[in-house]
């Protein structure tokens, strides 16, 4: 799917989009394609990659120092991380086409 059509139907501006397909990539979430029918699409399937993966592409380690703060915060970070990883996009996008009321059909 080209990143500007992406763009208007979220209304998020291209070079933002730009930016973290740009990360998603070169972590292996997603693939591009150049050309007139070009664009991105996930690289593997969307069972296969966890809300965790991409948050801590994007945003970097989740909880990096929180040992410092004692293991309170240690549970908290490990409570977070484990609810992200079992979450899948999979699941994420069936939760939305599910509360909009949409049928989801996957090819």
């Amino acid at each position: 799917m080209p990143i500007a059509e992406i763009a208007r139907a979220r209304d998020i501006p291209v070079q933002f989009l730009e930016g973290l397909f740009s990360i998603l990539r070169r972590g292996g979430i997603l693939q591009s394609q150049r050309g007139v029918k070009g664009g991105y699409q996930l690289a593997r399937a969307p069972e296969e990659i966890n809300i965790l993966e991409v948050v801590e592409l994007l945003e970097g380690e989740i909880g990096q120092g929180a040992s410092e703060h004692g293991p309170l915060w240690e549970d908290v970070v490990r409570a977070v991380k484990d609810v992200l990883a079992g979450h899948t996009l999979r699941d994420v996008v069936e939760r939305e086409a599910q509360q909009a009321g949409a049928t989801m059909y996957w090819i």
